[in-house]
């Protein structure tokens, strides 16, 4: 008998682990394709931000969606981001400060707060039911955009990811590493646990 569940726990394992590196490989396939389109609203990810600045992380991606506004992709932008500790500012206002400053009109800019991904994507999805807006163009990391898509597709969102340049390069082992900790978050928000 404990052999019998010895190898059922061994056969679940593997199981898992190879239903983590499938989700790898589909989060690395998203990361680099641009499906960017005509859209109700282009959101921007979060990253970290310093005393009211964004960090070039945070900026690449502010920079990036900026452009598809300008391109007529979308006429709203919606920034996400919670305070990450700082007392005084969030992600998501020094993201909506950043493209004030370059000609988008801040009644164009939604904000929304939250200490997780997942939270920040289920208050944008709220807001964007509120304001009759169901497509959207999801900028950030491309390492990111799998799960991003899935959580607002979810909801009911149509989503279409845009990841940002990279500015430097990244190794081989870095990417596999950066997939496969998404694909963890990933299957753990498919369980329940929102991360």
């Amino acid at each position: 008998m404990k052999r019998a569940v010895a190898a059922l726990f061994g056969l679940l394992t593997l199981l898992f682990i190879g239903y983590l590196f499938h989700v790898s490989q589909e989060i690395e396939r998203q990361s680099t394709l641009d499906e960017a389109r005509p859209a109700d609203v282009i959101v921007v990810l979060g990253a970290a931000q310093y005393r009211g600045r964004p960090s070039p992380v945070l900026q690449a991606r502010l920079n990036h969606a900026l452009l598809l506004y300008l391109r007529g992709l979308a006429p709203y932008m919606l920034t996400t981001g919670g305070s990450g500790g700082d007392p005084v500012f969030t992600e998501s206002e020094v993201g909506r400060a950043y493209l004030a400053k370059r000609g988008v009109p801040s009644e164009r800019i939604i904000t929304e707060e939250g200490a997780t991904t997942a939270q920040s994507l289920e208050s944008a999805a709220e807001t964007m039911h509120r304001m009759n807006l169901h497509s959207s163009i999801v900028v950030s990391d491309g390492y990111h955009i799998y799960r991003v898509k899935r959580l607002l597709e979810s909801r009911g969102i149509r989503v279409y990811g845009s990841p940002r340049p990279e500015a430097g390069q990244r190794s081989a082992m870095q990417l596999r590493w950066l997939y496969f900790r998404q694909s963890i978050g990933f299957v753990l928000w498919q369980i329940g646990i929102n991360i």
